[in-house]
């Protein structure tokens, strides 16, 4: 707990952490928002899913574009604009409606694409605020733990917000957007970074070969938390529990939010490169005992345990990206794993309908046993690509405050 405290006291910490968790709201909104306000609009499910899967999409090929023009230009008017520009999207499609569906899908494409950074944003910002790399690692655990809030309380706000008007949610979900953004982006540490001058190169942060491994790895992780959110709706089918399939999302949250104070609760020595195939190896046991789909009660624990190692997981993977992101990069190489998470998510969710459809609440689950497994197995074949990001954390390699 002590690095906890240390974190907590240290000056612009609690207001970065708040405002970005704030700001990020959408991201736990904006899908459902979309899928609410389509079937309002007298839209079928094919067209609220495809709608939805066109936002997110948007949303995972916007953030690698936007994390390279932050290590550019700065934070404060990358953030800023995007937060506005998508604010606008979600309010165009309040006010247009589904007619004409061009201008429907150009505002949620809108929406999606230009949602800012912020949780690249803020990962780039930690070595550059904290003093200590073991401040550093206690704050992205508490990172990766807090983000599970996001996905519990930005749902109840949609749905909250949908049931006095469908458009309203939509126009909610920007507006908290703008107001993190502007919490963060107010911020001395935010106003006066900058990204290290880097080379010139089309690849940028993917030029580095143990960070396209371990975005693989992560993409993999992305696919089985795709394939729960749509594998627990048929668990909640077969058991004729409406509520299940919310309760075994949220015993998963609880999980993550356990697992991640716990890991972060101290600091972790040796190469972090060591640590994560081990991590990897809890995700990916955890997940297993979910495809025997017992009783709910037993299943909520099941759900819980398979939640536990997935902050640390990611906690840990932080740490490896900050040492692997060529130098300038950094923002960007942040922004390319919530790209890999969110787009293997999209590929699990898919993928777990067909499993459900062919061979039932098992079928469904395995798809997330699969995605854990093959993560490890990224980990462990690349484990000499990783090894090169076992070094301290350079803030002035990575990110320069400037004297603006």
């Amino acid at each position: 707990m002590r690095a906890y405290l240390e974190f907590l006291r240290t000056p612009y910490a609690t207001r970065l952490l708040g405002g970005t968790l704030l700001g990020r709201l959408p991201n736990g909104m904006g899908i459902l928002a979309v899928v609410l306000f389509t079937r309002a609009q007298g839209g079928g499910y094919s067209l609220a899913g495809a709608l939805a899967a066109v936002h997110g999409l948007a949303g995972a090929a916007g953030q690698p574009v936007l994390g390279r023009a932050m290590d550019r230009l700065g934070q404060s008017r990358v953030l800023l604009t995007g937060a506005v520009l998508s604010a606008v999207g979600f309010g165009a499609f309040a006010f247009a409606g589904l007619s004409p569906l061009p201008v429907a899908v150009g505002a949620v494409v809108l929406a999606g694409f230009t949602s800012p950074p912020l949780e690249a944003g803020l990962r780039a910002l930690w070595p550059a605020v904290l003093p200590s790399p073991a401040q550093v690692q206690a704050a992205y655990a508490l990172d990766a733990a807090a983000q599970e809030v996001i996905f519990t309380v930005g749902p109840l706000l949609v749905v909250g917000a949908a049931a006095l008007s469908p458009g309203l949610a939509l126009l909610l979900t920007g507006a908290l957007g703008v107001a993190g953004t502007i919490v963060v982006t107010t911020s001395r540490p935010s106003r006066s970074w900058r990204g290290a001058a880097r080379e010139a190169d089309w690849a940028g942060a993917l030029r580095s070969p143990g960070l396209r491994l371990l975005l693989m790895a992560l993409g993999s992780v992305g696919i089985a938390l795709g394939v729960l959110s749509v594998a627990v709706v048929t668990y909640a089918d077969a058991i004729g529990t409406a509520t299940a399939s919310g309760l075994l999302l949220a015993a998963n949250a609880a999980g993550a939010l356990a697992g991640g104070l716990v890991y972060g609760a101290r600091p972790r020595t040796g190469p972090a490169h060591r640590r994560l195939p081990l991590l990897m190896t809890g995700l990916a046991v955890g997940y297993l005992p979910l495809m025997a789909a017992p009783g709910l009660p037993l299943m909520l624990g099941l759900a819980f345990v398979s939640g536990l190692f997935l902050a640390p997981v990611l906690a840990c993977s932080f740490t490896i990206v900050d040492g692997l992101a060529p130098r300038g990069t950094v923002t960007e190489a942040f922004a390319w794993v919530v790209a890999a998470m969110g787009g293997g998510a999209a590929l699990g969710s898919a993928a777990a309908g067909v499993a459900g459809d062919l061979a039932g609440v098992s079928g469904a689950f395995a798809g997330e046993a699969v995605g854990g497994l093959l993560a490890l197995g990224l980990c462990l074949l690349g484990r000499r690509l990783l090894r090169r990001a076992d070094r301290p954390v350079d803030t002035v390699a990575q990110a320069q405050p400037s004297s603006a």
